[in-house]
């Protein structure tokens, strides 16, 4: 009996009935091109939103923007910068206080070209601006992994009326620096541009970040693309300051800076906080939408896929029923029943995935193109084919065991 479910006779019953057998296996290349591609998407997703920005402890950080109604003129503008910082740092459970432009993943701040030569048509990269007239290597505990911090004499004030030279030294992420200077691995003393043609202004690092986000925080390595230039900028009626509590303290201390802020003003004032936490959650809540979105979408692509094979195992057994009870009666065992069915599903369920993989492959490189992803890893291709083969053999086995059961009596009646 050990030839009788051999697979050339498995091979011959399927070829006497191929729209089945064709059918179950397209749905599971369909299947499997589709689910590789989007679990994928979902990790990279996932990866996206998890990522660090650079600040250490975001739990403890937070940005207060302030909006003043009257400004003055530049040096009225500068005391009152300093006076909202002092009013700031007065408040207890404040570790750190910095003015800056922008905040990391926040989605709102400015960009600007940057290139290593002046004679470029096309820039080398769009960088991220943190200009800030105080230490947000401080504030934001970020990891200098080369170079030094800003010294007093680095920092420039900047009034938008009267042309001023701006700052000449710069500290970067490590992402900007080797998009820079690819190849390399010391960057500290490094000229670039900000923008192209004699007009760019020439900039030297003088200390590289391990890491920091832009405001925008792309998907892309772009997010990655930071400069933080030392100046202290008026004429700007938004103000934002970079806020360090003490562990613990920070949804405390928020309320109070705002307070404070209101308090310490002759004029009424804007003033609102906002956590790291709440700048990352609202970023990346389209992330997580998609990644869950995709989930969903596997499962009932998985869901699918298995009723179709125990629908088609089911239709297979009503059909093959007298067949199965000769067998039976010719002295096959149910395992042997069992084993054929799961043996035909087998083999149809791999046709299915190497198709399915040529799909996956064929898919992932139009969303290369497309969207730039990065190519689909290997790994996910060893262990696809194996969730369908388990899939396979638990979707057959109910309608298998079933035929298994069958007794010859029952089976060949009226043969």
């Amino acid at each position: 009996m050990n030839t009788l479910f051999e697979l050339r006779p498995i091979f011959s019953a399927m070829m006497r009935n191929k729209l089945g057998p064709v059918l179950v296996a397209i749905q599971v290349a369909l299947s499997l091109a589709i689910l590789v591609n989007a679990i994928y998407i979902v990790n990279l997703r996932l990866d996206v939103a998890a990522r660090p920005s650079g600040i250490a402890d975001e739990q403890e950080v937070f940005r207060v923007n302030v909006r003043n109604q009257i400004l003055g003129g530049h040096e009225d503008q500068i005391a009152l910068q300093k006076r909202e910082a002092d009013t700031i740092r007065a408040v207890p459970g404040v570790v750190s206080v910095a003015r800056v432009s922008s905040f990391p993943v926040s989605r709102s701040g400015s960009n600007t070209s940057v290139s290593v030569d002046r004679k470029q048509d096309v820039p080398t990269a769009t960088t991220g601006m943190f200009v800030s007239p105080d230490s947000l290597i401080k504030t934001w505990k970020l990891r200098l992994i080369e170079g030094q911090d800003f010294q007093a004499g680095d920092f420039v004030e900047i009034d938008p009326n009267i042309k001023v030279e701006p700052s000449k030294k710069v500290i970067v992420s490590k992402a900007l620096a080797q998009k820079l200077f690819p190849g390399q691995s010391q960057f500290v003393g490094k000229e670039y541009f900000f923008g192209t043609g004699s007009n760019a202004n020439a900039v030297t690092i003088i200390g590289v970040v391990e890491t920091l986000q832009t405001s925008g925080a792309q998907a892309t390595s772009n997010g990655e693309f930071a400069t933080i230039l030392p100046a202290r900028v008026t004429g700007q009626i938004w103000d934002g300051y970079a806020v360090r509590a003490e562990p613990g303290q920070r949804d405390r201390v928020m309320k109070e800076v705002e307070e404070a802020l209101r308090k310490a003003s002759a004029t009424p004032i804007y003033a609102k906080a906002t956590s790291m936490e709440k700048f990352r959650t609202d970023r990346y809540r389209s992330e997580k939408g998609l990644a869950w979105m995709l989930l969903a979408v596997s499962l009932l692509l998985i869901v699918v896929t298995a009723s179709g094979i125990v629908g088609m195992s089911t239709l297979w057994v009503a059909q093959r029923r007298k067949q199965i009870g000769i067998r039976r009666a010719l002295g096959a065992r149910r395992i042997d029943v069992l084993a054929y069915f799961i043996a035909e599903n087998w083999l149809i369920t791999t046709g299915g995935i190497v198709f399915g993989i040529a799909l996956a492959l064929g898919l992932n490189y139009v969303l290369v193109g497309q969207f730039e992803l990065p190519k689909l890893p290997v790994s996910y291709l060893f262990l696809s084919p194996l969730v369908f083969w388990i899939l396979g053999v638990l979707a057959v086995y109910a309608p298998a065991w079933r035929a298994a059961s069958i007794s010859p009596a029952t089976a060949t009646r009226g043969v």
